[in-house]
Parts: structure tokens; sequence; C-alpha cells
């Protein structure tokens, strides 16, 4: 990197702050390594969205260029989801291990899990896995009171989750956002006022909410649902070489 500016210092990897948690809606083996190419330092984590690995024609080769990378994969939470509903968790969990997937997503933002059901599930996963657990519904007209939010965050960090998922969706319309994608202030307000945010991963797709997220938490803030094409822009924000985010300390 060119030495005449004095840029932001950057967690290294492997990162445990400042995640970018990428989302692979069915990238080919070509363009996992054009992702590498461009902005491989600044990937933290890939998820294979929704249940994308079971139809996609590149999966094998598709996570041996992930692994030769350096970069871990975990498959869609609504897959997990699925394999709940029809009662083939087991069968889940021996297939991530045949494929040499060390991280898992468990959440419920589709089907209706009990509270002590998930965590249990957590806390059996995180014995094998990294486990990452997601708050919040798809459902943009289900709205969650700020406390169930923070009861439900602390109770699966405590079951074994590594980080917390706080739900957005890809389009950035429900959960932590209201339809029209703009962030639901108070109810961060009130789960950072309870949960140190470098335990959390916010879903942030649109630019604009990954510069609000910058500019209230810092460029060492952990993002999620990020598009392959944005990677490189969020990384510009993070290290203020934007208009956007040219003042954030921290």
């Amino acid at each position: 990197m060119a030495g005449f500016l004095d840029l932001p210092e950057r967690s290294l990897k492997p990162r445990d702050r400042g995640l970018t948690h990428v989302l692979d809606k069915g990238l080919s083996c070509a363009e996992v390594d054009g992702l590498m190419e461009v902005a491989g330092d600044a990937v933290d984590i890939v998820k294979l969205g929704w249940g994308t690995a079971l139809v996609t024609g590149n999966l094998i080769d598709k996570l041996a260029r992930y692994k030769a990378h350096g970069i871990p994969v975990v498959l869609g939470g609504t897959l997990t989801e699925i394999a709940l509903r029809d009662d083939r968790l087991d069968g889940l969990i021996a297939w991530c291990k045949e494929l040499g997937i060390g991280h898992v997503e468990v959440s419920d933002g589709t089907i209706a899990l009990d509270g002590e059901r998930k965590r249990a599930i957590v806390a059996r996963l995180a014995r094998e896995f990294t486990v990452f657990s997601e708050v919040g519904s798809k459902d943009d007209e289900r709205i969650m009171a700020p406390y169930r939010w923070v009861e439900e965050i602390e109770a699966e960090l405590a079951a074994g989750a590594w980080k917390v998922i706080a739900e957005a969706r890809e389009s950035g319309t429900a959960g932590i956002f209201r339809p029209d994608g703009e962030v639901r202030m108070g109810l961060i307000d009130e789960i950072v006022h309870a949960i140190d945010p470098a335990r959390l991963i916010f879903e942030a797709p649109q630019r604009a909410q990954q510069v609000w997220f910058l500019k209230r938490f810092g460029r060492e803030v952990n993002l999620g649902n990020i598009a392959p094409a944005d990677v490189l822009s969020l990384e510009t924000l993070r290290l203020g070489l934007r208009s956007d985010t040219m003042e954030i300390e921290g």
C-alpha cells in the first residue's frame, strides 16, 4: 500500500473485530478468485446464501477455492431452518463435516423456533463448530420489542454463539431496519446498551446503512450481508477513503 497517507489501523486476519461478512449468491470459481484478487484481505467470512449450496454446480470446487484463500465458509441460516423443520439437523451436521465446513448459522427468521430449543441447538453445535446465531425476523411486519432482542442475543451468546447476527435481510428492509431501509436507531441503542457491539454482526447491505454503523461504532464494526461487488467499497469506507467517512475516528 502506498505510504504517503496515514491510514487508520485495521485489525489483522483472522479478525475478531471489523469483520466483513460477505453474501455469495452463486459466484463462479473464477469470480471467487477475482474477488480474492481485488479484495481478499477485506473478506473475513463468506456465507453461501439461503439454500444455494444444495443447487450450485460448483460447490466442491468453490469451497476449495475459498479454502485456498483462507476464507471460512458458512451455509445460509435458511438451510439450517429447513433442516430443523424437517428434522434433518443430523444430516446437515454430517454434510458440513463432509464438506470441511467449520462454521454454522442458526436462525429463526422464517420458521417459529422455541427459544429454549434454539439455545440448545446453539450449545450442541458450538461443541463442534464456530456458531453464528441470528436474531430478528425476515418479515418486515413482525416487530420484536427491543428488550426481547436483548434477551435473545444475551441468551444465545451464553449458549455458545461466537457472534450474533442482527437480521436485516439481503435487502436491508427488515429486522434492524424499517421497510424503507432506515435504521431503527432506538432498537440499536437498546441492544448496544446491554451488549458489546464487538459480539454482534449488523447486516447492512446498503451503503447508507454501512456508513451509519461506521459513524456510530467506528471503523472496526462487524458488518454482514455485504455483496461481493461492495467489499472494496466498504473497505474504503472503513479506511476513510470516501467522503462519507473521512472524519470517522476509532
